[in-house]
């Protein structure tokens, strides 16, 4: 990185800095065959030590440990562990909806975080914005190491935001051109019709830990709004006229809560986690204070 040059326009640089030496922190194990940085529960051929065994016809005899059987006059083959990698796929919801406030802006800084740890930590990365209903995700296919990090800021720089694309066709959108085990980090405002129960059941089943963030702007967190409105919904352009609309703040708040109550469930059912967010938050404070203190990452 070369020296008072931003590297990219999403992260200044001495929050990157940061970023770079952190690392993700999945509930479980969730690795695929591939050679990589995660341990996992099986035996291999890292040179970390982990077990013997007793020796079997057929058996690699470098592996036999010598020593032991001059003792012994019994063979016995060491074990290893086995070190897998782990596939970090981001969803960036890319929909109209996010245009409101700073939702989109924070979710791709959001996403070109955990992308870089993803790369520093020798994982791959795949980074997919849903934006029209019925068209395919825009896709950044998967890619390693720290040379990779350019592509994906300037895959992230020149998303547009628009389109009706509801956040749980989104994922089984993206679980149709995804293949490998590991995390999706779903960066999205949760503000869809539809039920999340079975693209959350399509992610578990196709071994991806859920990190759901839900992204709020100020105004949808706490609305302060008075008198006869009219809403327009800036995806589908339907409207819907409502009289004394300070009224109904006590029934919004409601039933915002119940929804997230309800989206942090079927993550924890899952074996997953959810977050939500105020997009007006510092990207600092979200990084290295929220999420750190939750355990997301170290």
């Amino acid at each position: 990185m070369e020296s008072g040059k931003q590297f990219t326009a999403l992260i200044d640089n001495s929050t990157l800095s940061r970023v770079e030496r952190m690392r993700l922190l999945p509930m479980r194990r969730r690795t695929n065959r591939s050679r990589g940085e995660h341990l996992a529960g099986k035996g291999g051929t890292s040179t970390e030590f982990n077990d013997y065994r007793d020796y079997s016809a057929g058996d690699d005899m470098r592996y036999v440990d010598w020593n032991i059987f001059s003792r012994l006059n019994r063979p016995y083959v060491k074990l290893y562990r086995h070190e897998e990698e782990m596939h970090v796929v981001v969803l960036v919801d890319a929909s109209a909806s996010m245009r409101f406030g700073d939702k989109f802006e924070k979710a791709k800084q959001l996403a070109a975080c955990f992308s870089v740890m993803g790369l520093m930590n020798l994982e791959k990365v795949s980074v997919f914005a849903c934006q029209h209903a019925g068209q395919t995700p825009q896709i950044l296919p998967p890619c390693t190491g720290r040379t990779s990090m350019r592509r994906i800021f300037q895959f992230l720089e020149n998303l547009p935001p628009g389109g009706d694309f509801p956040v749980d066709e989104a994922v089984e959108a993206v679980l149709k051109q995804h293949r490998g085990r590991g995390i999706c980090v779903i960066l999205s405002d949760f503000l869809t019709f539809g039920a999340m129960e079975r693209p959350m059941n399509q992610l578990f089943s196709a071994g991806l830990e859920v990190f759901g963030i839900q992204l709020l702007c100020g105004l949808e967190l706490n609305p302060e709004l008075t008198g006869d409105l009219r809403f327009v919904d800036s995806e589908t352009g339907s409207t819907l006229d409502v009289s004394s609309v300070g009224d109904l703040i006590g029934y919004y708040h409601q039933y915002l809560d119940g929804w997230r109550d309800h989206l942090a469930a079927l993550c924890r059912q899952r074996s997953g986690r959810f977050l939500c967010l105020d997009s007006g938050l510092p990207l600092e404070t979200m990084m290295f204070d929220v999420l750190k203190r939750k355990g997301w990452v170290q």
